[in-house]
């Protein structure tokens, strides 16, 4: 791990060029984005249902950290498309992944994670990226965002909305009474028509955060999240042409408050690869 600090050390002055355009945004703007996608997408075009809410999910994963100002006002926009849903006849589902890469310059993010900078870099190696960097937006596993440019935004959603998914439900999910508590729940998904085996994953993430930040580039700030994930777990296999039905449990942190919980199940392409399905839920049982 050491090593790779000080390489991300070595590359943090060309990170923070490649998010300078986003931290040029104000909310204004950002808010003038939302405004013009949802003329874009009118009616939006029919696809397969393939989630709890019977519209077609798109998973947006937002590569971000507390410790770079650049991430702020794109954390607001993915709030605003997660409150919004602009895309009609889809369901955005997002995951805020905080990366641990800017941790050396003065704030430890206090949900940073050397899994998910591992996983960011994959997805930079796999889809052919110039580098890793913060804010960074990847959808469905196959496609990068960028929040600056309204069309592509735009054009990104609605190829995601119009691609073929499977069916992914996830059912009574629940957190048990023991210390330290455990999430149990169930998923299903259809893989009947899939050629390739693929992973399925569970991810915990906070509904909302709200972080005083006391140190580094936010120093002094009062930072909101959405969807901060916590725990990412793979919990099978959906094996192709098969049926996946089983249920999954994840280990939760002290004090884990399920009133402040989604859980997010998402079939994916291993690599990582392309998400094939997805669904989330904040309907999280007390157990006893």
């Amino acid at each position: 791990m050491a090593e790779t600090r000080t390489i991300f050390a070595q590359r943090g002055a060309a990170w923070k060029l490649a998010a300078a355009g986003l931290l040029l945004i104000p909310a204004l703007v950002l808010a003038l984005i939302v405004a013009l996608i949802v003329p874009m997408f009118g009616a939006g075009s029919p696809a397969m249902a393939a989630s709890n809410s019977g519209r077609t999910p798109i998973l947006m994963e937002l590569f971000t950290s507390e410790g770079c100002s650049s991430c702020p006002p794109v954390d607001n926009w993915v709030a605003r498309i997660d409150a919004a849903q602009p895309v009609a006849g889809a369901e955005i589902i997002v995951l805020s992944e905080h990366v641990d890469y800017w941790d050396h310059d003065g704030w430890k993010d206090p949900f940073s994670s050397e899994a998910i900078t591992d996983r960011q870099k994959a997805y930079v190696h796999n889809l052919g990226l110039s580098d890793v960097y913060t804010p960074q937006i990847i959808v469905d596993g196959d496609a990068e965002l960028k929040p600056a440019d309204a069309q592509q935004t735009a054009q990104g959603l609605q190829r995601a909305a119009g691609a073929p998914t499977i069916p992914v439900r996830i059912d009574s999910v629940a957190v048990g009474a023991g210390s330290p508590a455990v999430l149990t729940g169930r998923i299903e998904a259809d893989g009947g028509a899939q050629k390739k085996n693929a992973d399925v994953f569970v991810a915990v993430a906070l509904d909302k955060t709200l972080t005083d930040v006391l140190a580094g580039e936010n120093d002094g700030k009062k930072l909101e999240n959405i969807a901060v994930v916590k725990e990412m777990v793979k919990v099978g296999k959906l094996e192709k042409g098969k049926s996946f039905d089983q249920p999954f449990s994840v280990k939760l942190w002290p004090d884990a408050d399920p009133a402040n919980l989604r859980v997010v199940a998402f079939v994916q392409e291993s690599g990582p690869g392309k998400v094939l399905g997805a669904g989330m839920t904040k309907e999280i049982a007390r157990g006893q």
